[in-house]
């Protein structure tokens, strides 16, 4: 079945190509969302908050703007046929929440610009040209994954005494999250840590890769994917069942348990974004506008998953930490 799903509340109809056929000619603007997460409250929520900027700076749902969402699921081969209907529906804007999602966009178009929320390495990725010029059709934001790796390491290997092998778990279909794999492995080596890697492809890969760890002195680093994020609940539930520190990427996957996390707020990405369509809407184009890096990290440590794995959190790890989660 496929995932065609409006933002309930928030003012789209489930008749997207009706209101826009409603309107007068060229009154209507389209955009289409490529949501690489599921269609849950996460993922509904980070699309609210892109909604609402959106309407804050004029452009309101139903009424000069029909926004349409497309929901992966964590299957990443969706995105070809999600960016082809949006082509074929002739959207002004396509927006692309992940690596896989902009890759297919591009594919599927030359000519419609396209908004990246998160990508972890456009440029490594060949979706860009460079930060200042994007040039083609492709500008937006970057999370700078490739380069948070060395960094999430670093707080992990000091929470974690004794650390000497770390996990990593990466959906190998993901290219940005095979490169965040390179350069963590590397950042461990330089620690001296042994790296285990744990490649999946799909959901019901997770579990039976961590059948696979054993042994003290053990850590997982969960590379940035919105495979991930939706199954952040059992990714923590299985680590936490092997006394198992996790690193993630961002703030929601400690609401469902995890340890650690290192990122860019994910709620200002979905805002700016709007902020990129809305530029776009106006006539810009994205060739010309630069790709945005986010300029804030946040550090959240959850002490109730420390204490439950019998962890101290060092006091120089709570003064920096932007949250702490009781």
């Amino acid at each position: 079945m496929r995932r065609r799903t409006f933002i309930a509340g928030l003012g789209s109809a489930a008749a997207w190509p009706a209101v826009a056929r409603a309107q007068q000619a060229g009154q209507m603007k389209r955009v289409g969302v490529l949501m690489a997460l599921a269609n849950n409250a996460l993922g509904r929520g980070l699309a609210k908050e892109f909604q609402q900027e959106l309407q804050r700076l004029g452009w309101t749902d139903g009424r000069n703007v029909a926004i349409e969402y497309r929901w992966g699921e964590g299957h990443i081969e969706r995105g070809a046929e999600f960016a082809a209907e949006f082509v074929q529906h002739k959207v002004d804007v396509i927006v692309s929440a992940s690596t896989p999602s902009t890759a297919s966009a591009k594919e599927a178009t030359s000519v419609i610009p396209i908004v990246m929320v998160g990508n972890g390495d456009p440029i490594g990725a060949g979706l860009i040209a460079s930060l200042a010029r994007p040039g083609g059709n492709v500008t937006g934001m970057t999370i700078q994954e490739t380069d948070l790796g060395g960094k999430r390491l670093a707080l992990l290997h000091e929470l974690v005494p004794g650390l000497r092998r770390l996990a990593i778990l990466v959906n190998v279909n993901n290219a940005s999250g095979v490169l965040v794999m390179q350069k963590v492995e590397a950042a461990a080596g330089a620690l001296g840590l042994e790296v285990i890697r744990l490649e999946i492809r799909r959901a019901e890969e997770i579990a039976p890769a961590f059948k696979a760890l054993k042994g003290p002195a053990l850590a997982v680093y969960v590379a940035a994917d919105p495979l991930m994020m939706d199954n952040a609940l059992q990714i923590n539930t299985l680590a936490l069942g092997a006394r198992l520190p996790t690193m993630h990427s961002r703030r929601e996957q400690l609401e469902a348990g995890g340890l650690m996390s290192y990122g860019p707020d994910l709620r200002d990405r979905y805002r700016r974004a709007a902020v990129f369509v809305d530029k776009i809407l106006r006539g810009a184009k994205p060739a010309d506008i630069p790709v945005e890096q986010p300029t804030k990290f946040e550090l959240v440590i959850n002490l109730k998953t420390a204490k439950a794995l019998g962890l101290t959190v060092p006091e120089t790890l709570l003064a920096i930490a932007d949250e702490v989660i009781q």
